[in-house]
């Protein structure tokens, strides 16, 4: 039941980032490496650089979570 929420969750804060104005500076780490493949062709330049600049300070959870998520950007 919590992991259904979870994902009910996740899902609602990934459709309203999707139709959000684009403002990655804002958004934890977290929040970034979860909706990595999903950023619009034209924000995706501004949204890698924000990424990039954050991967010195990431945990390691975080840098196995943006390395796994990776591909989904190229």
């Amino acid at each position: 039941m919590l992991k259904f929420f979870a994902m009910l969750l996740s899902s609602l804060l990934l459709i309203s980032l999707l139709y959000a104005e684009e403002n990655f500076s804002e958004m934890s780490t977290q929040e970034l490496i979860s909706i990595m493949g999903y950023i619009k062709k034209e924000n995706l330049e501004k949204f890698k650089k924000e990424l990039e600049s954050r991967v010195l300070t990431m945990s390691e959870a975080e840098k196995k979570a943006y390395g796994k998520n990776l591909e989904k950007v190229k």
